[in-house]
């Protein structure tokens, strides 16, 4: 039973993962926006550079959570995911009843 468990527990993590990095692209260009727009308003303000920091900690954020999903997802083989069985003969010699 634990394989099951902990191959539930990987999926939820890998979810989990997607949710959380498409959260920090969000962030990342929130704060781009913002940093943009407050630094054409106000160059060299303490809310542009407050903007930018921002943007630096969304982007760690996102390269840290990326790197982890690529680290836990799979590689892809081009297999069926259920290996199912294939729908040729099985044995030519086997005498069906």
């Amino acid at each position: 039973m634990a394989p099951m468990t902990e191959r539930v527990m990987f999926l939820r993590a890998v979810r989990q993962l997607h949710r959380v990095r498409s959260f920090y692209a969000g962030g990342v260009l929130l704060w781009a926006v913002c940093a943009a727009w407050t630094g054409w308003q106000a160059p060299g303000s303490r809310q542009m550079w407050a903007c930018v920091l921002l943007l630096a900690v969304f982007t760690g954020l996102l390269v840290t959570a990326s790197l982890s999903l690529r680290r836990l997802e799979v590689p892809r083989t081009g297999r069926p995911a259920h290996h199912a069985a294939s729908h040729g003969a099985a044995n030519p010699r086997h005498a069906h009843a």
